[in-house]
């Protein structure tokens, strides 16, 4: 037997075995590490207090951009108009002039007032860019407003509401619902 052979052939193995179990060790850390991040919740509120001043809806976001690509953000609502769309914003500001703003979803309650929706997007580190000044916006907020200007008559009469640019069509009504319980803090990081 040519000893030479046998532990040349076994260092062999050794230098093919170890970067594999390192590799493996990476990938694993890596990955426990993007999986541990906890989802938070928080609540919106009513941003009036004498329309729907019962308004409330609970937030839940799971970051996964790690390892999706996307979060998820879940909003359940209640004590809303009943049949009734909405919008939901990432927001820079929790409260007028609200700032930088992302359109992220819609949602339209049941007959009970009570309406949800799920979204996958970047959450979690969501911002916007202004290429014209350089300037970065952190959008750490959710405001929720009326998708149409007609359906928030309700709080101010026939057409004394506001049209607010917070909709798909660019027509909109008062906001609903906002993180503005966090101020001067925000709700997402």
């Amino acid at each position: 037997m040519n000893i030479g052979r046998e532990i040349s052939n076994r260092y062999m193995g050794y230098t093919r075995a170890v970067p594999m179990l390192i590799l493996s060790g990476l990938a694993f850390t890596a990955t426990a590490h993007a999986e541990s991040a906890e989802p938070f919740r928080f609540d919106l509120v009513a941003t009036s207090t004498t329309c729907f001043a019962n308004a409330s809806a609970k937030v839940t976001v799971l970051p996964k951009e790690e390892v999706r690509g996307v979060d998820t953000l879940d909003l359940k609502a209640e004590g809303l108009p009943p049949h009734t769309s909405f919008t939901v914003f990432l927001t820079e500001l929790a409260e007028i002039p609200f700032g930088a703003s992302e359109y992220i979803a819609e949602f339209t309650t049941n007959a009970a007032g009570r309406g949800s929706v799920r979204v996958d997007a970047v959450i979690d580190e969501a911002f916007a860019f202004d290429g014209n000044t350089k300037v970065r916006k952190e959008l750490n907020h959710v405001v929720v407003w009326f998708a149409d200007p007609k359906d928030d008559d309700v709080c101010f009469g026939p057409g004394g509401g506001p049209t607010t640019p917070f909709d798909g069509d660019g027509e909109a009504g008062a906001t609903v619902l906002s993180s503005k319980n966090f101020l001067p803090n925000a709700p997402l990081p």
